[in-house]
């Protein structure tokens, strides 16, 4: 059994802004569904998506992204 590799920090800093699923979705034009995936790391948003997704919540979009080196 393969444990599931967490990329992105979309839920911590929606939590962080206090901000919802739903309306990350709204923001950028996606399914809730698709928003929820990337929060749970099932699945992830592209680079450009990403960037948006930066631009949305005001934050680096280093910020969204787990390091790989500590």
């Amino acid at each position: 059994m393969t444990s599931k590799k967490n990329y992105n920090r979309i839920r911590v800093v929606l939590a962080e802004q206090d901000r919802t699923n739903k309306w990350l979705a709204e923001k950028v034009g996606k399914n809730r569904t698709t928003v929820s995936r990337w929060c749970t790391n099932d699945m992830q948003p592209s680079i450009e998506t990403l960037a948006e997704v930066a631009e949305i919540l005001d934050v680096d979009i280093r910020e969204l992204l787990l390091p790989t080196k500590k």
